[in-house]
């Protein structure tokens, strides 16, 4: 089936979801997570072969973003259960006015209709997107990289298996034949196909998505998230919070890029974490994290001289940009010429300083004395997440079932003529 066909196939289903009651596709999320655990041994083994393909071309942590294990999978299979847990957002009344005529006016959260995700290299992405889809009464079609094609072929067809057990159209699911541009370029461009475009990867991606579609589309994931120790901070925290955002799970778009240090700190605080980030991870076996240093923080440890991209760059690996900071004012200036607006964080004992931190950086998730790695659907309370939305209209964050739904009015009336 060609991705035209695909999208008129979806077109085609997504009545059935509309009409589909809240228990009806309930059921057909647990169909799906089933269906998901059934499969198991066909989705590893495919898996198995993209890992394959892929070793000697990618890096260790984008390979580890590939991989998928029994326990992996089964998260997935528990993503799916806890999306069918949560309040449906259909048909909520977001606003209801009676007017002085008597009219009823209320807005009504609707389903999207068919909603298009253009992915890389995650299956997991697979089951997320179509479980939060189909939950949010869309169709969904998935047009995923050519290095996860294999895992996500398996993936959808046990999901599209599930849909059927339980009455619902397969085609309300689709995975595109096509990792070429060519299947990118006909989701962009797909005027009357497509409600929504939602693509989650790196800024190539957005990039060309910005560039190129003509339909609705919303912007995600790329992450230059930066970390910035006030010189109020408490040191243990602040390295325990560093070591987190940066090297828990690098491959990822909430993974600390920039470290940004007060100078009345930086002299103790510097040292503690090269030994830390550095010398200590070594020592245990464990990835060490490459600082690459600004020309004030190279005159206090030893590491890698910054390039002038380095403060722009989404590493996604095991490096770590740093740079000292005269106070909270230069790290907002910092932040605000080198962010994607994603995820930010200050760690201080200074509500004062935290407050102007928080009120002056423009990104999607601002912390305080915490993780970015907390900027995740499921870490707030939304089941799992469809992207990170870096943009502000319509979705910001973390896109979880309210921001899949549009919304129309309906209006009730005795008569009434104007």
């Amino acid at each position: 089936m060609t991705t035209h066909e695909m999208l008129l196939a979806a077109n085609a289903a997504k009545t059935a979801m509309v009409l589909a009651d809240t228990d009806t596709r309930n059921a057909a999320l647990e169909a799906m997570a089933a269906a998901l655990t059934a499969a198991q041994d066909e989705i590893l083994a495919a898996n198995a072969r993209d890992v394959a393909a892929a070793r000697g071309h990618v890096s260790a942590v984008m390979l580890d973003r590939l991989a998928l294990t029994p326990s992996r999978l089964a998260g997935m299979a528990a993503g799916i259960r806890d999306v069918a847990a949560l309040p449906d957002p259909v048909g909520a009344v977001l606003r209801r006015v009676v007017r002085p005529n008597g009219l009823v006016i209320e807005k009504v959260a609707v389903p999207m209709g068919v909603i298009a995700i253009i992915y890389e290299s995650r299956p997991n992405v697979t089951s997320d997107a179509a479980a939060l889809a189909l939950k949010a009464g869309s169709a969904c079609v998935l047009r995923c990289g050519k290095d996860a094609f294999n895992s996500c072929g398996a993936i959808t067809r046990a999901l599209r298996h599930g849909l059927a057990r339980a009455g619902l159209p397969e085609d309300t699911l689709a995975l595109a034949g096509d990792t070429t541009r060519q299947s990118a370029r006909e989701l962009m461009t797909a005027n009357g196909l497509v409600d929504l475009l939602i693509p989650r990867g790196g800024a190539g991606l957005i990039a060309a998505c910005v560039e190129n579609a003509t339909v609705p589309c919303i912007q995600t994931g790329t992450g230059i998230c930066h970390i910035y120790v006030d010189a109020a901070a408490d040191p243990g925290m602040a390295l325990a919070i560093v070591e987190n955002a940066k090297a828990s799970r690098p491959s990822v778009c909430n993974a600390a890029e920039v470290l940004l240090v007060h100078k009345d700190i930086a002299p103790a605080f510097l040292p503690a974490l090269r030994a830390r980030l550095v010398e200590g991870r070594a020592a245990q076996g464990l990835t060490p994290v490459e600082l690459r240093l600004d020309a004030r923080a190279a005159a206090l440890i030893p590491g890698t001289p910054a390039g002038p991209a380095d403060f722009d760059t989404e590493f996604l690996d095991y490096i770590l940009a740093v740079a000292v900071v005269d106070d909270v004012e230069g790290a907002i200036a910092h932040i605000a010429a080198h962010s994607t607006h994603h995820s930010e964080a200050i760690v201080t004992a200074d509500t004062a300083a935290a407050a102007r931190f928080t009120a002056a950086v423009d990104s999607a998730a601002v912390y305080v004395n915490a993780s970015t790695r907390f900027t995740d659907g499921g870490e707030f309370g939304l089941g799992c997440e469809m992207g990170i939305s870096t943009q502000k209209l319509h979705a910001r964050g973390p896109m979880g079932l309210a921001e899949l739904c549009s919304a129309k009015y309906i209006v009730h009336g005795t008569g009434q003529i104007r």
